[in-house]
């Protein structure tokens, strides 16, 4: 059997512990305490840190939103990359409670959010003891809905309002008021709407309104601009479509004068501008020519119309009383051919003259010209273009920047070469400008004073940085003041035992000690050599040293 062999005068000896649970173990119970305290608050301190960087503080954005509304609100936050969360089944949408006042400023400018739009389903409940005022209310709310929705479906159309003026129809009313609408448009950009679809949609407003007339729909754009004619006529002024034309033809003449300058000067070197004078009138013109037959035809006879009519005198004797007046009268005669003449009668009596009467109508045709002549729409009148040509740029001897103007007949072959490049026209008024004139260079972009503390960009890193930084320094603090001299205890090895100290060997029952005779002579101590052993210790097992003077002190050694 072994047992252990005790020194007389000396402490107790214990077995050494080599592991690292036995070292824990061994460790005084205040210092296993604040390492367990140390582990919890660090434990404690990651959770939150990985809470603060997951989750961070939300705020709600909008609540109550529609899913078309939601839907576009997420888009722009996701082009925007700013992170996102739901609540209240999809109806409220949460972001980082530092950028909710402005992203919502952000978002308002946007269009967003649009707001739902009410048709009919506000028909649908109808409350008990609701008036006819309130009914009258309702079905004008969910007209103005439904109208806005299909105006709204159009390509062209972003948001769009409806807004409807129906007076209160009585019949003991002698004149009736004609119920009013006014749209209002906003156009998605780049968008334009031409005169069919403007009409297109007042007709559509004027149809689903009864005894509504189309004159009495008004249709604004969002700068407020009357797109609809209120009179029907749809010739005043400039349509959208008629002022893109005008851009159109502007930017095809410029384009012509940027081609033909730039390879001549450089394309930094040239600034220019057209401007067209367009005329959209419609204009109709008819005449009508009255020409006499030419040449050596003979006319055309359209209609010949010939009367003639002859009347006989009486046969009452007449002339001087006597034989001759006395005979009886002869048989008229008159000849078969040839131009008819007053009938005489034969022998001595006399008759009281007759009379005859032709005439004669004959009609030609005549020459006509019927010329209608109708002005096509979106002639140029007038152009008028404008070119700035900068100096001519150079070095000098020395490498340094020189500038030369252009001399006049430079100026005048670009002068002409723009003329041709527009279709110059002098009787219609078009006038051309070439200036030669240095160009200024590009001023550099002012420096920010501001103080690198006071900008936005380094608040806001400071404001997202300073929890994840405490809690940081936190931790760091709980390491190096509770855990890490519990682990640094616990991982360093127990210092070789002393003379009179704990003995860790064991010896068998029947080994007799040796006698004092029998033990080895011992060299005379030497201080140095202790006191260098002790701090050569004390550097290397601190923990050990300081378990041996505890030991001291509490006599247990």
């Amino acid at each position: 059997m072994e047992t252990a062999i005790v020194p007389q005068g000396a402490t107790e000896l214990v077995p050494a512990t080599t592991g690292f649970a036995s070292r824990v173990a061994a460790l005084p119970a205040k210092t296993k305490w604040m390492a367990g305290a140390g582990i919890a608050a660090l434990v404690a301190v990651l959770i939150a840190m990985s809470m603060s960087m997951r989750s961070g503080d939300y705020k709600i954005l909008f609540a109550n939103v529609s899913e078309k509304d939601g839907g576009a609100i997420v888009e722009k936050l996701a082009q925007m990359n700013v992170p996102y969360r739901f609540g209240e089944g999809g109806g409220t949408i949460m972001v980082p409670a530092s950028q909710v006042y402005d992203l919502r400023l952000k978002l308002s400018a946007a269009g967003l959010p649009k707001g739902s739009i009410n048709g009919y389903e506000l028909l649908d409940k109808t409350p008990f003891g609701q008036t006819q005022g309130q009914e009258r209310i309702n079905l004008q709310r969910a007209l103005e809905g439904e109208l806005t929705r299909t105006i709204q479906s159009l390509s062209s159309v972003q948001a769009a309002r409806v807004h409807l003026a129906l007076p209160n129809q009585n019949g003991f009313f002698r004149e009736q008021q004609k119920p009013g609408a006014s749209v209002v448009l906003t156009l998605h950009p780049g968008r334009t709407l031409d005169r069919a679809q403007i009409a297109g949609i007042v007709h559509l407003v004027s149809s689903s309104v009864p005894e509504l007339n189309a004159k009495a729909v008004s249709v604004l754009d969002g700068s407020g601009t009357l797109l609809s004619s209120q009179d029907g006529n749809a010739q005043q002024g400039l349509d959208q479509q008629q002022l893109q034309y005008v851009r159109e033809v502007e930017a095809t003449h410029l384009k012509r004068v940027m081609d033909l300058l730039e390879p001549v000067v450089g394309r930094d070197n040239l600034r220019a501008t057209v401007s067209a004078e367009l005329d959209f009138s419609q204009t109709e013109q008819t005449s009508e020519e009255f020409k006499p037959n030419q040449g050596q035809n003979p006319a055309a006879v359209r209609a010949t119309k010939s009367e003639e009519s002859t009347q006989p005198g009486s046969a009452t004797p007449a002339g001087v009383p006597g034989a001759t007046s006395n005979q009886p009268p002869v048989p008229a005669t008159a000849p078969i051919n040839g131009p008819a003449q007053a009938l005489q009668a034969a022998g001595g009596g006399s008759t009281t003259p007759g009379s005859a009467r032709r005439e004669s109508e004959t009609r030609y045709e005549v020459d006509k010209t019927v010329r209608v002549t109708r002005g096509a729409t979106g002639q140029v009148r007038r152009l008028n273009a404008a070119v700035v040509v900068n100096h001519r740029m150079g070095t000098d001897a020395k490498g340094k920047p020189t500038s030369e103007p252009l001399s006049a007949e430079e100026l005048e072959k670009l002068t002409a070469l723009v003329q041709q490049g527009i279709g110059f026209n002098k009787d219609r008024g078009d006038s051309v400008r070439v200036v030669n004139a240095p160009f200024r260079a590009p001023s550099a972009t002012p420096a920010d004073d501001t103080p690198l503390w006071q900008r936005p960009w380094l608040q806001e890193l400071l404001r997202a940085g300073a929890a994840p930084a405490a809690l940081a320094l936190v931790a760091l603090v709980i390491v190096f003041t509770l855990v890490r001299p519990a682990v640094k205890a616990a991982i360093t090895p127990a210092p070789a035992p002393a003379m009179g100290g704990q003995v860790d060997e064991l010896v068998s029952g029947d080994t007799a000690l040796p006698g004092p005779h029998d033990l080895p002579a011992l060299e005379a101590p030497r201080s140095d050599e202790k006191l260098q052993a002790a701090r050569k210790l004390a550097k290397e097992n601190p923990a050990a040293v300081a378990n041996i003077l505890r030991g001291w002190v509490n006599g247990e050694i």
